[in-house]
């Protein structure tokens, strides 16, 4: 799957808008807004961030950082 559409599926698991997710993330929300479009991808540091909310909220992270590997 792609990562846009995994970033996606992520924030719509937890039932959070673009906003909200982008403020737990510390990132704004046109950053996750060119995410999810496939205009750009998280940088290392952003990565991190994912995979701590990830934890969180007990969602699975390794297929989601495939596809962020396999795009980079």
């Amino acid at each position: 799957m792609k990562f846009s559409n995994e970033i996606k599926e992520i924030r719509k698991q937890c039932l959070m808008s673009q906003s909200d997710f982008a403020k737990e993330l510390g990132v704004s929300f046109s950053t996750v807004n060119r995410w999810e479009t496939g205009k750009t991808l998280p940088t290392y540091k952003a990565m991190k961030n994912i995979e701590m909310f990830c934890a969180q909220y007990n969602i699975g992270f390794e297929n989601f950082k495939e596809a962020w590997k396999e795009e980079k």
